[in-house]
């Protein structure tokens, strides 16, 4: 075959497809899942995709650890750097906006346009939250009026480690709604993807593992959300739940789990339209309020303190 074939494509007839080896999430790596599993992921038409991993107990239990050793540098970091690692999400994202694009196309059964529509709605999604991340806690803390020589404050505070059941229907604009709330406001998460189309947030792991996000504080698992959910949902280092993916029967037995050790809980909460306000709620879900009492010093005769 002449150079001038190669060149202008001639050669494609005789090259072997490269399929994408999709791969779980967790700790800022790649692993495969530890059972070896996989299974096949289809197209709206039946059309094979690839073989997504099918995460075992083991693989919530890694996530689990890397969630908890991030938790401390993440809840620690300033509002104003989470803001930023949140926008540099957004920015790798738009520039593989076309990936996305085909992905969530194949993955939810829409067209190029609307797939687009609903990419660049999960971009302006984390844009959303990178700017709440400074100011919410103006909205939730402040101080608080006391009877007495008093300063009285409530600030929040993150609840800690939260599992996450993401939406099923709406694979990645439902899946980035749901985990940009969470870590914006210093949690760290393991997510359990879309059981039928968990492509688009495999790929979205291989964004955070390049978006400045420390290791361990979005952790992503793909497979039976009534498989790994359990665990996670009796997990005693899991401190909150996230029901939104889950049907009625799992949501039950998920509550009725995490009632082990008082973990908090997010009920389903039926979302007509990813696309709309988000508002702030998904983030003071998983908020906790610390209230601090420090004297002013006693009043003088004069009326002055101190």
């Amino acid at each position: 075959m002449s150079e001038r074939s190669v060149e202008k494509g001639g050669s494609a007839a005789g090259r072997l497809s490269v399929f994408k080896t999709y791969k779980l999430y967790v700790g800022g790596k790649f692993p495969r899942s530890e059972s070896g599993r996989v299974y096949e992921v289809s197209d709206s038409k039946g059309k094979w995709l690839a073989n997504a991993p099918l995460s075992s107990r083991k693989d919530g239990r890694d996530a689990v650890v890397a969630a908890r050793k991030a938790f401390g540098g993440w809840s620690g970091a300033t509002a104003y750097n989470r803001g930023q690692i949140l926008y540099r999400i957004a920015e790798m994202l738009e520039g593989r906006r076309d990936q996305f694009v085909r992905e969530v196309g194949d993955a939810e059964g829409l067209s190029k346009t609307k797939a687009a529509a609903v990419v660049d709605a999960a971009v302006d999604r984390w844009v959303w939250y990178a700017g709440w991340t400074d100011k919410i806690g103006q909205i939730v803390g402040g101080a608080n009026p006391v009877a007495g020589p008093f300063f009285n404050l409530s600030t929040p505070e993150p609840t800690g480690v939260v599992t996450v059941v993401a939406p099923q229907a709406s694979s990645f604009l439902g899946l980035v709604s749901v985990i940009a709330p969470v870590i914006a406001t210093g949690n760290t998460v393991v997510v359990i993807a879309s059981e039928q189309a968990p492509l688009p947030a495999l790929s979205l792991g291989e964004v955070l593992a390049t978006s400045d996000l420390p290791g361990g504080v979005v952790n992503i698992l793909s497979g039976k959300a009534s498989e790994i959910g359990p665990h996670l949902a009796s997990h005693q280092d899991v401190n909150a739940i996230d029901l939104a993916g889950a049907d009625v029967a799992l949501a039950k037995e998920l509550e009725i789990a995490a009632a082990d050790n008082l973990k908090r809980v997010l009920r389903p909460q039926p979302v007509d339209d990813w696309s709309a306000d988000p508002g702030t709620s998904r983030m003071t879900a998983f908020l906790e309020t610390k209230t601090v009492w420090h004297p002013t010093g006693s009043l003088g005769a004069g009326g002055s303190s101190y």
